[in-house]
């Protein structure tokens, strides 16, 4: 199975012009996972929210032709696609040509849809979306609801992740609270370039001491991991430390090479959040 190391992040990469799904690198979760004590089907269910600002094709014509790109990657898929990978596939579209912009989608949801499940006994489908230009100007921003933690004063001196400055109230009646943050920071796991994100928690049960998860959410800002990793591993924190009953971890993190990645993990089926970019993305 592919490793992170064997991927073409940090290394000088050419970009074909011409459509090659082959430039597409997945990556299996399962060893993080194993790393944060998931083995086998983990605690909570989800999906990895990808916006693609850098879309574009060629008409039967020539013309060329602009999208923004949502693809949707369930969790449950037993890869990761390597971000790198993804720019560079979605790249190669520029110089081909495509009869419309649904026979893009239809190329990318299936091509996508077989890197993530790439092992597994059947396939699994991603859900892709484009928005032509026409819609480009009602799409929304909006920072992520919740009580800002980021309010707090509180002194950082942890910068690699903590999990034992999570504490909650597990003597005092349950509640249900959402909470936000602007500081999530990590690196990237190959090449330590920076990650920055903002992280919204949903949770019904004891309730988690804010003081201490600010901290716990800062302590992340020298850890190399991917942003999947990086929720996930925050996710399993809060759900053995913490031990809410309902659990959601969303995180959404500033674009690079024309891509934003979103993670969403929750204990309880329920929608995706919409698509709503904040401003830093």
């Amino acid at each position: 199975m592919n490793t992170p190391e064997q991927s073409l992040l940090g290394k000088r990469s050419a970009y074909a012009d011409q459509y090659n799904a082959a430039l597409l690198f997945p990556i299996a979760r399962a060893g993080k996972r194993a790393e944060i004590g998931i083995a086998g089907q983990p605690p909570f269910f989800g999906a990895d929210l990808w916006t693609a600002y850098e879309l574009g094709w060629l008409n039967p014509r020539g013309k060329p032709q602009v999208a923004l790109a949502h693809v949707t990657m369930p969790c449950d898929t037993p890869n990761i696609v390597e971000s790198k990978s993804f720019k560079l596939y979605l790249n190669s579209f520029n110089n081909t040509h495509f009869d419309s912009a649904e026979a893009v989608r239809e190329r990318i949801r299936a091509d996508v849809g077989e890197a993530v499940s790439r092992g597994a006994a059947q396939a699994t489908s991603v859900g892709v979306k484009l928005l032509l230009p026409d819609a480009f100007d009602r799409q929304p921003m909006h920072e992520l609801d919740g009580l800002s933690l980021d309010r707090l004063d509180v002194e950082c001196t942890r910068y690699t992740p903590a999990p034992e400055l999570l504490r909650a109230s597990f003597g005092e009646p349950p509640v249900s609270e959402v909470l936000a943050s602007n500081l999530l920071k990590s690196n990237c796991l190959v090449t330590g370039q920076p990650d920055w994100g903002s992280v919204q928690i949903a949770y019904s049960g004891p309730q988690i001491d804010q003081e201490g998860l600010l901290q716990y959410l800062v302590s992340f800002r020298n850890h190399n991991e991917f942003h999947e990793q990086c929720v996930e591993r925050i996710f399993m924190d809060l759900w053995t430390r913490c031990k809410p009953v309902k659990l959601t971890v969303y995180a959404r993190y500033t674009r690079r090479g024309g891509l934003d990645i979103n993670p969403w993990r929750t204990s309880h089926p329920q929608a995706p959040p919409p698509s709503v970019r904040t401003a830093r993305q």
